[in-house]
C-alpha cells in the first residue's frame, strides 16, 4: 500500500515511449467509467433531501467535480505504474502480434456465423416443436 501511495504522487512517466496506446485507451475507459460515477452522484446529491441546505453552495456539482479530477488523477498514476504499464505494453505487443483478417475474410466468416446460427435456431425450433406435440400427445402437457 505504501508503494502505490508512493507512486500515486509522482508525476513521471514509466517507459514514455513503450505501449502507448494501450495506455492511452486504458486511461481514458477509466476517466470515462470515473465520470459516469461522479455524474449518478451529482444526479443522486440533487435529489437527496439531506443535501438540499447543501446545494446553495454548489455542493452537488463541486463534490462530483472534484472526485472526477481525483480519479482522472487515479487513472492516469494507474496506468505509469510499472507493474501495470508493464502488463499493458504486454497486452499492446502481443495485439501488435495478431493477424487481423482481411475485409473479405470477415464477410466471408460473418456469413458462415449467421448462416450457422440460423440453422441451428431452426433445428431447435424444430426439436422443441416435436417434443411439445409428443407430451401433447401423451396428454402430459
Amino acid at each position: 500500500m505504501n508503494a502505490f501511495l508512493q507512486e500515486l504522487f509522482r508525476a513521471g512517466l514509466y517507459k514514455r515511449t513503450q505501449g502507448r496506446v494501450t495506455r492511452q485507451v486504458t486511461c481514458a475507459a477509466t476517466v470515462v467509467v470515473f465520470a459516469m460515477g461522479c455524474w449518478r452522484l451529482e444526479e443522486a446529491l440533487k435529489d437527496a433531501e439531506w443535501a438540499a441546505g447543501l446545494n446553495v453552495y454548489g455542493f452537488n456539482f463541486w463534490l462530483p467535480g472534484a472526485l472526477l479530477l481525483a480519479g482522472a488523477w487515479v487513472a492516469y498514476r494507474l496506468v505509469n505504474m510499472p507493474t501495470a504499464a508493464d502488463f499493458l505494453i504486454a497486452v499492446e505487443a502481443e495485439m501488435n502480434k495478431v493477424s487481423w483478417p482481411t475485409r473479405s475474410e470477415l464477410y466471408r466468416s460473418s456469413i458462415v456465423v449467421l448462416v450457422t446460427i440460423f440453422a441451428l435456431a431452426a433445428v431447435l425450433f424444430v426439436f422443441d416443436l416435436f417434443w411439445s406435440q409428443f407430451f401433447q400427445f401423451l396428454g402430459v402437457l
